[in-house]
């Protein structure tokens, strides 16, 4: 059987399946419509989010058993359609948890004290140490929207600092001893802090809107390392700037492309990204939360394991 490997991955991934005895076979430039055309001698596919998966594409891919995100979200996928067409959707969302849960705190830790301001004021010789006070996290209340992998591992990592830790999720029964199950309700009315670990879910769309920040009870530090579009850029500037939200540290913003490798080149002129990248009270990372080292083969071990499983 053949594999197309339409993104860059950890070579572990190929090495592994080879032994299994797939071809392996590479393309990481062709277009939608050229891999449409050649698609159909494929058994899977292996992305991460260059090409989107939609009906068109499944369509034409007469002999594919699975895809296989490299990566936790599969919002690139018709999951839907490939199932009625008999096709297994394949993720890694364990691969990568540590990493989002560790970077998801050094942003929140970064955030509340001011140190990303602050070693930018002293670069341009700037000395200011009131203005950059920051504040504790102990006795804080952290609310996280979403307890899968991610939330899991940021909860735990949350365990040793004196914080009360809360989460909402569309699922029930997932509480555990690093995290307390709640309402949606009881987040807005508790959080001192909200984090986001969700998948893109029409739930999740712009969940955080002015609507959501306004129904909060205290002003809040806001924290997403799930997707862009899960918070609406415009009225999280319009929070910071009515002192509801003391301020975001965002890893993702609602201004990526699909392929989450750049910006949209349309938005040089757009007042909304260019206020986030100049609000002081923001701080941005290039969607790398779980981009380290480690998760670069943790996730390609993830998608062979299941592979390996997938065909037995």
């Amino acid at each position: 059987m053949k594999i197309l490997y339409l993104d860059s991955i950890h070579s572990y991934l190929p090495q592994e399946l080879d032994k299994l005895g797939f071809t392996n076979e590479f393309d990481f430039k062709s277009s939608k419509k050229e891999i449409e055309k050649k698609i159909s001698s494929y058994s899977g596919i292996i992305i991460r989010s260059r090409i989107p998966i939609d009906k068109s594409l499944i369509n034409k891919a007469t002999n594919l058993k699975f895809i296989a995100r490299v990566g936790s979200g599969t919002e690139n996928i018709d999951a839907n359609y490939a199932k009625k067409n008999k096709i297994k959707i394949i993720s890694s969302p364990e691969g990568n948890a540590n990493a989002v849960g560790e970077h998801a705190l050094g942003m929140l830790l970064s955030l509340i004290n001011n140190i990303s301001h602050s070693h930018i004021e002293i670069k341009q010789g700037v000395w200011s140490r009131e203005s950059n006070r920051g504040y504790e996290i102990k006795n804080k209340t952290i609310g996280l929207i979403g307890y899968g992998n991610t939330g899991k591992c940021f909860a735990k990592k949350l365990s040793g600092l004196d914080v009360k830790v809360i989460f909402y999720d569309l699922k029930s029964d997932l509480g555990d001893k690093f995290a307390k199950e709640v309402t949606l309700k009881e987040i807005k009315e508790n959080a001192d802090v909200i984090s986001l670990h969700t998948s893109l879910t029409k739930e999740a769309f712009e969940i955080i809107n002015t609507e959501f920040i306004n129904e909060c009870k205290k002003p809040i530090w806001l924290i997403n390392t799930a997707r862009g579009k899960c918070v609406k850029s415009k009225d999280l500037l319009k929070g910071i700037n009515e002192k509801k939200i003391l301020g975001a540290a965002l890893d993702v913003i609602e201004f990526e492309k699909k392929s989450f490798e750049k910006l949209h080149e349309s938005l040089n002129l757009n007042t909304d990204l260019e206020n986030l990248i100049n609000s002081k009270k923001i701080l941005l990372t290039p969607h790398v939360a779980g981009w380290t080292h480690e998760s670069k083969i943790g996730l390609v071990k993830i998608i062979a394991k299941k592979i390996k499983t997938f065909l037995k």
